[in-house]
């Protein structure tokens, strides 16, 4: 290969679109905009607007509610407890809370209110947990391996029980 034989590659270079160049181009006069008003000038936008008339989006029922003050809470699995365990990034013996997991990488990043322990897995050593919520089904496997769970957040149950 020699230097006159260099070439770019077919369709990297995109020639651009002139416009304005007289009727023969076929892109002359109005350049592709039709003509006057508003769509033919620069820089409108006009999504949504249809001419005065109620737009679509008004016109449609609004569903649903959105509760602004509702609580997420960062789900972790028992599966992935013990896997924790096993390849040491929690440590046995130790309470086990909120910072020890999100350390180990079992939360995400995200803005959580607390963690929910699931029944996802199973959990073969005795841990002891301090959560903000968790599943009955997680409760009773993590104290048939001999663990205990220790609720921040009281559970429907327990409020109803206490009143």
């Amino acid at each position: 290969m020699r230097l006159n034989e260099l070439r770019d590659n077919e369709g990297s270079r995109y020639r651009k679109k002139r416009l304005g160049r007289g009727i023969g181009s076929g892109k002359g006069k109005t350049s592709g905009r039709g003509v006057k008003g508003q769509k033919a000038r620069e820089g409108v936008s006009l999504n949504g607007f249809e001419g005065g008339q109620l737009p679509l989006y008004r016109r449609m029922p609004k569903r649903g509610f959105k509760n602004i003050f509702r609580k997420v809470y960062a789900p972790v699995n028992l599966g992935s407890l013990d896997k924790a365990f096993a390849e040491g990034k929690l440590e046995t013996g130790v309470v086990v809370n909120e910072d020890a997991l999100r350390k180990a990488g079992l939360i995400g990043s995200g803005r959580y209110a607390g963690v929910r322990l699931l029944a996802g897995g199973e959990i073969s050593r005795a841990v002891n947990l301090e959560v903000s919520g968790a599943s009955a089904s997680a409760v009773a496997a993590v104290e048939k391996a001999g663990g205990s769970v220790k609720r921040l957040v009281a559970s429907k149950e327990e409020i109803a029980a206490a009143s």
